[in-house]
């Protein structure tokens, strides 16, 4: 095979290879944004990484998974790691799962006063 080709094949792989976390990453269909929801609590445990940031709450007796923005998103606007820190009571208005329940998507969270836009 000429080197030429060999050369154009890696690289289309390569393209590939790194369209691979474009590809994986979930939609948003899983979410009833027909009925916004607001659920409130103390942060139990709080997962700063991507793809996105996730706090676990305690709320009206059960625990929810909240997802948010990814981290750089959440940092552009001043959402960092010491917003979501255990302990802390955040307020999360979004949309429930119709897949998992006593999960959402949090359009905006409030902690201390401060409103955070997380889209």
């Amino acid at each position: 095979m000429p080197l030429t080709r060999r050369i154009a094949l890696v690289a289309i792989g390569a393209a590939f290879l790194g369209a691979a976390p474009v590809l994986a990453h979930h939609g948003w269909g899983s979410y009833d944004a027909s009925k916004p929801i607001t659920i409130t609590g103390a942060i139990k445990h709080s997962t700063y990484q991507y793809p996105h940031v996730h706090v676990m709450i305690d709320h009206e007796g059960n625990t929810w998974e909240i997802t948010l923005a990814p981290p750089s998103r959440m940092e552009a606007r001043q959402a960092v790691l010491a917003v979501v820190k255990e302990g802390n009571v955040m307020a999360a208005y979004g949309y429930a799962s119709t897949a998992r329940p006593h999960e959402m998507r949090a359009e905006r969270i409030t902690v201390n006063g401060k409103t955070y836009d997380m889209r």
